[in-house]
C-alpha cells in the first residue's frame, strides 16, 4: 500500500485519486502508524517551500528516516523540492537533505511561473520512465528549479531556455517537478511505475523476511 503523505498543502487529494484512478492501493494519510506500515510513500504539494516544511512539520524525520531505510519516496512539485538540501524562496529554508543540491528561482528572461505543457527527455536507465519511449510531455507549475549536484543522482531534462530539470532518481528516491497526476496518460504511467516499484521492494521484502525465519 502506498501512503499519499496528507499535510494540507495543495495537490495531496489530487494524486491520491490519480492512484485509485488506475487501480492501485493507496490512502491519504498523516498518521506515523500508517505511513510507517507504507510500502512506498508519495509527498506531493504545491505551495512555498518554506510553507510546505512548516506544514510537513514532525513528519520530516519519519519520511527522511523511511526513505534511508530503502523504501521508495516520491516527491511531487514542492514535495521534490524539499527532497534536496535547501531553497531561497521567501528566505532560506532547509529540506529533507536526502539529494545534494539546492532549489533557486527560475533565470530571468522566462516566462515566470513555468506553467504549461514540456517535452521531457527520459533517460532510459531512470525507473520512473519504463516504457514511456525516449520523450514526453508532462504539465508543470512552478517559480523555482532544483540543482542537483549529487553525483548518485540521475536527472531527466527540459528545455525552457536552460537544462531545467524535470526529475531525478537516486537510488530509492524518486522525484519529479512536473505534476504526473495531471499530465495525461504519460503521467499515470509514471504513477503506475512508482507503484510497481514499491511492489517489487514489498516482494522483496517479504523474501528477505520469509528467509530470516
Amino acid at each position: 500500500m502506498i501512503v499519499v503523505i496528507d499535510y494540507n498543502v495543495g495537490n495531496v487529494k489530487s494524486v491520491c485519486n490519480a492512484f485509485r484512478h488506475i487501480g492501485c492501493e493507496s490512502v491519504l494519510s498523516r498518521d506515523p502508524k500508517t505511513i510507517e506500515q507504507a510500502s512506498g510513500l508519495v509527498l506531493p504539494g504545491v505551495a512555498a517551500f518554506g510553507f510546505a516544511v512548516n506544514a510537513l512539520g514532525s513528519l520530516a524525520e519519519l519520511v527522511k528516516e523511511i526513505a534511508l531505510s530503502g523504501r521508495p519516496l516520491l516527491g511531487i512539485c514542492v514535495g521534490y523540492q524539499m527532497l534536496f538540501e535547501t531553497s531561497s524562496e521567501y528566505g532560506r529554508h532547509k529540506g529533507l537533505g536526502l539529494i545534494t543540491g539546492d532549489v533557486v528561482p527560475i533565470p530571468p528572461g522566462r516566462v515566470i511561473p513555468h506553467m504549461g505543457w514540456n517535452l521531457v527527455e527520459l533517460p532510459e536507465d531512470m525507473d520512473l520512465f519504463a516504457g514511456l519511449g525516449g520523450e514526453k510531455h508532462f504539465y508543470f507549475a512552478h517559480s523555482f528549479c532544483a540543482e542537483p549536484s549529487d553525483e548518485m543522482a540521475k536527472i531527466a531534462y527540459t528545455d525552457y531556455g536552460f537544462e531545467l530539470v524535470a526529475s531525478v532518481q537516486k537510488d530509492n528516491i524518486y522525484g519529479t517537478q512536473f505534476h504526473p497526476e495531471k499530465s495525461g496518460k504519460s503521467g499515470l504511467k509514471v504513477l503506475q511505475n512508482f507503484y510497481n516499484i514499491c511492489e517489487n521492494f514489498n516482494s522483496g521484502s517479504r523474501y528477505l523476511d520469509a528467509h530470516r525465519e
